[in-house]
């Protein structure tokens, strides 16, 4: 009886070129890939046919599966042998939960390792020419969610105002609470005029960038129609935007 074993892999922020190398040789060589909603249909067309795919999604508010039945799943797949690939969106130490399945493995006692994957704010800084940070206006950056364990908390607005004035704020997950944030921030005196870009499926081709500020963006969001996952970031960094030409990164697949 094999030992199974379970690799807690990061897909990046959806372009499948933005795979490392390791994640695209453990998908070719794994018995079962347990994916997340987040993982796009480009890198699932990577997996050999013979790898057993199974879809353990859960988009905000929509869980198809708790995260206890997916801990389960990769515990009982590998007890009895399996080699599985938990691939999720981003990278797996950013808003995962990746320190729940580990905990489950730990305690069965199965051995695990994690690759990282590109996360969701570098790939959209690289894909829409936002930095984030400019030694001008944002010495430091911070990743937040705009969920918690208890879905009706919300992020201190406090310590949030303060922090957005000198650096760059990324919020995962926050587009259903765009219009709070803002209004929270402007309550405590952040100017209504603060930037914010609002970029839903990025590096997709079908990536949508809506810049404006606090008073105006939860009006052009909602005017765009955003629904698919989305990115935000406040701060000054977004008036630094560059003009990357996004079309080089995607038609240099076909040029070979």
């Amino acid at each position: 009886h094999k030992q199974g074993q379970v690799f807690i892999v990061g897909a990046g922020p959806g372009d499948a070129e933005l795979l490392t190398l390791k994640a695209f040789r453990l998908l070719q060589q794994a018995d079962v890939v347990l994916f997340d909603a987040l993982v796009s249909e480009d890198i699932l067309s990577l997996i050999p046919s013979k790898v057993v795919k199974e879809y353990v999604g859960k988009r905000c508010k929509k869980h198809s599966f708790t995260q206890d039945a997916i801990c389960k799943r990769v515990v009982e797949l590998a007890s009895n042998g399996h080699t599985v690939v938990r691939l999720k969106g981003g990278d797996p130490a950013l808003f995962a939960r990746t320190c729940e399945e580990t905990d489950a493995l730990t305690k069965a006692n199965i051995p695990f390792a994690i690759v990282p994957g590109i996360t969701a704010a570098s790939g959209v800084s690289a894909y829409t020419g936002i930095p984030l940070t400019d030694r001008r206006c944002a010495q430091s950056v911070s990743f937040m969610t705009a969920y918690f364990k208890d879905a009706d908390q919300w992020p201190e607005m406090t310590p949030m105002a303060q922090n957005v004035l000198k650096q760059t704020m990324v919020v995962y997950m926050g587009l259903s609470r765009l219009e709070g944030l803002c209004k929270g921030l402007i309550h405590h005196n952040v100017p209504t005029t603060w930037p914010v870009a609002a970029i839903e499926n990025a590096t997709s081709p079908e990536q949508r960038v809506i810049t404006g500020v606090l008073a105006d963006i939860h009006r052009k969001v909602k005017a765009a129609n955003l629904t698919g996952p989305t990115l935000l970031i406040f701060g000054k960094v977004v008036e630094s935007r560059q003009q990357v030409n996004t079309l080089l990164l995607h038609s240099s697949k076909h040029a070979a």
